[in-house]
């Protein structure tokens, strides 16, 4: 009877198309609610640490200081939690996965200023140490 079974498949297969995916020929086409990994764009970030802050296993890490955005891939469980909590919306999920490896990957970014930015940072800076020479002329004058 089990034979009979099988042979209903096994001719039933043989004229149709194959169910498999052509996956190496075609790209995959992802489900709508599947996570993927986590993307920056590096030139928006504020380098404010939230999405360091709100990361369930800690795989993130944020440099103020040296403006660098840091994430360990093998801690990554793609929860989505810094993409929720980043103000500037530099984070997303983008579909699709890493490929698999046999290290520990730690992904780095740093911020590179453009020349408005530099220029901005020195009217900045100027503006400060004005301040600060103001401040302390005012102290001296009492």
């Amino acid at each position: 009877m089990a034979i009979m079974k099988f042979a209903s498949v096994a001719l039933k297969n043989l004229f149709h198309k194959p169910v498999t995916t052509a996956y190496p020929a075609a790209p995959i086409d992802y489900p709508e609610r599947s996570r993927g990994h986590i993307e920056i764009d590096i030139q928006k970030c504020i380098s404010c640490g939230a999405c360091a802050l709100n990361c369930p296993p800690g795989a993130i890490k944020v440099d103020r200081a040296a403006k660098t955005w840091t994430i360990n891939r093998m801690d990554c469980i793609q929860c989505g939690a810094c993409t929720y909590k980043c103000p500037t919306k530099c984070l997303s999920i983008v579909p699709g996965y890493q490929t698999p490896d046999g290290e520990k990957i730690f992904d780095s970014y740093q911020h590179i200023m453009t020349e408005e930015e530099k220029q901005k940072a020195a009217e900045l800076e100027a503006k400060k140490k004005a301040a600060l020479a103001a401040a302390a002329a005012k102290k001296n004058n009492l």
